[in-house]
């Protein structure tokens, strides 16, 4: 952004494992010549050392990859740079998600349907020491925000059920009793105002609780 870095274009990083996205990426970035792509990453891992080489104004991080994830990814280029200007990339709009991510140290989140639209104000916003979060993934937070969370223990429990886990099976692979499989199920039904268990896995999924 050229009043923004003094004339300059805003430098960009684009982390994302897939090439396809990372190509269409750097095929809308030069359209408004503002921003100018200086480098990619396939992983969380290449992503850091990129970081490190290239100096971006401006990363977009994928949250799910190999490696290292996008979330590991953002605490550890904050961990060397904490004024790192990050925008999350993703396919999901769960609450959860996004106070991950925010958390983590990004300062923009959005998601991949509204590239095309709201890239460029996105990078923009962030440039400007300001937050990008779009309005209907701002209701989305808006709606859980007395929701209680629920603990590491729960979402482990969660997890091994959404695998097909009957609560005898969980008990032995966590080295818990039964009894204790079904007071967490139980709490995470109220937590997540759930009817049942196949319905408190897909509440877990779309809040990004729990990855599909």
């Amino acid at each position: 952004m050229r009043e923004t870095l003094g004339g300059a274009p805003v430098r960009v990083m684009v982390v994302d494992d897939h090439p396809l996205m990372r190509e269409g990426i750097a095929a809308v970035l030069p359209v408004s010549g503002r921003f100018e792509l200086v480098a990619e990453a396939g992983d969380g891992r290449e992503a850091l050392e990129q970081f490190v080489r290239h100096q971006p104004d401006v990363v977009l991080m994928d949250l799910q990859m190999p490696v290292m994830n996008g979330l590991d990814a953002i605490v550890a280029i904050r961990e060397i740079a904490p004024q790192a200007r990050i925008i999350v990339l993703t396919t999901y709009k769960g609450d959860v998600q996004v106070l991950r991510a925010l958390k983590a140290g990004a300062m923009g989140y959005l998601l991949k349907s509204m590239l095309r639209t709201e890239l460029a104000d996105a990078i923009n916003r962030v440039v400007a020491g300001q937050r990008h979060i779009p309005p209907e993934i701002a209701i989305e937070l808006a709606a859980h925000i007395d929701a209680d969370a629920l603990s590491a223990r729960e979402t482990e429990v969660l997890g091994l059920v959404a695998d097909g886990n009957s609560n005898k099976r969980v008990a032995q692979a966590l080295g818990i009793a039964e009894e204790t499989v079904k007071a967490h199920m139980s709490t995470v039904l109220g937590k997540l105002g759930a009817r049942d268990r196949t319905h408190a896995v897909t509440i877990a999924i779309r809040r990004g609780i729990l990855e599909p």
